[in-house]
């Protein structure tokens, strides 16, 4: 049982929102983030937010790694996330109160491998890098492996924080990797590497990053979570354009390099973010059929689509 899911055991029974207030009595919501392209919604929003006549404000909470980011959102120091949807489904199979209610993007998860590696095939025996094994990433690496043949212990599979990885494919320490951009796009413009597969050959419509709340947080602010995902799903359209502004805004929370960043959004989308039964029930079947999952949450006990087609 890795880190991760330890904490989240731990955590079960801890409750708590943490909407706060100010002196003007205007309510703030955290929601936390990894440094991230799929994550590019939420820092339009915050501009969104903190520009416009909004009766509420945004603080982004950044967290270093998947771990912190859900120790913080199970024990209610955060009232949301930007999350991988496997991560938060674990937790809710475990008796944590979340709602999944809007993709954080849709594509965007390249599988990249080193220059000498040339085919799949030449994976067998080395070691590849996942973010966490409960992620879509690690169902992509599983899916190409059965495609070509492979077992998934063909491969050395090891969990490396997604910053890390382009350092050690360009040190031979990996063979390669897939994770949230930019960082397949950082190797691929550095010659580091290049790209096997694009998620959507693996996997139509794959569901990676969601925006997760607190149920707790839902109940008891109705009108502020519908607020909040007005404003993101605005931010969805804009993040959509891939234009300068974007990587403007972008640039306040993530450092990379505007040639990095381009073709990273070349490969992703921001438009049509409601999560979609078949897509989620096929994640489900994924973990189950993989051993990550023995019991994932129904949709309908985990997704709510209301917010967000209220804002649509």
């Amino acid at each position: 049982m890795t880190l991760g899911l330890i904490s989240l055991v731990f955590v079960v029974s801890a409750c708590g929102f943490t909407a706060t207030e100010d002196k003007e009595e205007i309510p703030t919501i955290k929601i936390g983030y990894l440094p991230i392209t799929h994550a590019i919604p939420l820092y339009l929003q915050d501009e969104i937010v903190t520009q416009g006549e909004q009766d509420y404000k945004i603080e982004l909470v950044k967290f270093p790694s998947w771990p912190d980011l859900m120790d913080a959102l199970n024990t209610g120091r955060i009232d949301g996330a930007s999350v991988l949807v496997a991560v938060a489904m674990k937790a809710k199979e475990l008796g944590i109160d979340l709602k999944a209610v809007a993709l954080g993007h849709r594509d965007g998860n390249v599988i990249i491998a080193g220059n000498d590696i040339h085919n799949v095939q030449d994976l067998k025996g080395k070691s590849f890098a996942i973010p966490h094994k409960l992620s879509t990433h690690n169902v992509l690496l599983y899916e190409m492996l059965t495609r070509e043949g492979m077992q998934y212990d063909d491969v050395n599979v090891i969990e490396m924080t997604p910053a890390e990885m382009p350092a050690a494919l360009a040190e031979n320490r990996i063979a390669g990797y897939v994770v949230a951009e930019p960082f397949g796009a950082q190797s691929v413009v550095m010659d580091n590497g290049h790209v096997l597969y694009q998620s959507e050959e693996l996997w139509q419509n794959s569901v990676d990053c969601a925006i997760v709340l607190r149920q707790e947080f839902m109940e008891e602010n109705s009108d502020l979570a519908q607020a909040f995902m007005n404003s993101y799903v605005e931010a969805g359209n804009q993040a959509q354009q891939k234009d300068e502004h974007v990587y403007e805004v972008s640039s306040k929370f993530m450092k990379v390099d505007e040639t990095v960043m381009d073709l990273s959004l070349k490969w992703i989308a921001y438009d049509n973010l409601r999560i979609n039964e078949q897509d989620y029930s096929k994640l489900s079947d994924y973990l189950i059929e993989m051993g990550l999952s023995k019991k994932p949450p129904a949709y309908e006990d985990f997704v709510d689509n209301s917010l967000i087609d209220e804002a649509m």
